[in-house]
């Protein structure tokens, strides 16, 4: 497959990201590895969307600390990047409400309709630029067509004006996503689609009775998709049998295979606080060091129980 007939993907990851570990890094880095080596995907970028304070989870720290935190564990990263709008509503969101706004927020910077598992790859382009300024990428030629790099590089050049990207330590830039951007960035016979990135934890909630919105698990599996990086030799088979939603969407389930026995798929948020918590210094091994360095300074988890 060449590059454009080839699906362009995003990954998502929603999260508690408390903090942000090595773990969390890695399963990025593995799905987008593992997804390349199919020769069906381009990964063209990462995003980590930490959840809203009012999730009312034990022990959670405020999301400006895990907003900066994020920040820090991907600042050398050039794919993946921190998007405040989850933390910044009114509420908490449902995972299902935060895949829906950044495909709509994709449609409006590309000016695409962002495909979904079921759809062609054919995936028509809609909206014209606003005004006479040429287009992005338009389809003229070969050499006109968008490279993975190139489409996210766009993208991001965007995606600034209504997300945040690299911002000032503890500065986040927010923009409405009503703002105006002025000419519509087109990617033309290109299949964009926004998968979300989880761990074998997140696929095992779903087999919880109640736990989730029925309708709200069919648009994820079956309208978005997951990529699971198992963890701890979770067996992804037994948990997608449990599921009639899982079972029904198995396809749509990409479950990473390589390197199950890696030493970040046992790594967890938990375990990072109760070292910290601890003074154990394995946390060095669990958590980047600007994190812990922040983690330090600003005191988070040092005296909390549990």
């Amino acid at each position: 497959m060449t590059e454009t007939t080839k699906t362009h993907v995003i990954l998502l990851s929603c999260g508690s990201f408390n903090p942000i570990t090595k773990g969390h890094i890695h399963m990025f880095e593995k799905a987008r590895e593992y997804l390349h080596k199919t020769g069906r995907f381009i990964v063209i970028g990462g995003i980590i969307s930490p959840v809203h304070d009012s999730y009312g989870k034990p022990g959670l720290v405020p999301s400006r600390h895990r907003l900066n935190m994020c920040q820090l564990a991907v600042q050398s990263s050039d794919w993946i990047r921190v998007d405040p709008w989850e933390c910044y509503q009114d509420t908490w969101q449902t995972t299902c409400s935060v895949l829906e706004h950044h495909r709509d927020l994709m449609k409006r910077v590309t000016g695409c309709i962002l495909s979904n598992v079921n759809s062609p790859s054919t995936t028509p382009v809609i909206g014209q630029p606003q005004n006479t300024t040429s287009a992005i990428c338009q389809n003229r030629n070969t050499v006109d067509k968008p490279t993975a790099i190139k489409l996210w590089g766009k993208m991001s050049e965007s995606l600034g004006k209504i997300c945040c990207v690299r911002p000032p330590a503890e500065r986040f830039t927010f923009v409405d996503e009503n703002a105006n951007l002025g000419t519509a960035v087109r990617y033309e016979e290109i299949e964009l689609r926004i998968l979300l990135l989880c761990g074998s934890d997140l696929l095992e909630s779903f087999c919880i009775p109640g736990l989730w919105n029925e309708s709200d698990m069919e648009v994820i599996v079956g309208d978005f998709g997951i990529v699971v990086v198992p963890r701890d030799r979770a067996d992804t088979e037994r948990i997608m049998n449990h599921s009639s939603i899982l079972r029904k969407y198995k396809d749509n389930i990409i479950v990473v295979k390589d390197d199950l026995n890696h030493p970040m798929s046992v790594v967890s948020s938990t375990k990072s606080r109760l070292a910290l918590q601890h003074g154990d210094g394995h946390v060095v091994e669990y958590l980047c060091q600007p994190v812990i360095d922040y983690i330090l300074q600003t005191q988070l988890y040092i005296n909390a129980s549990g």
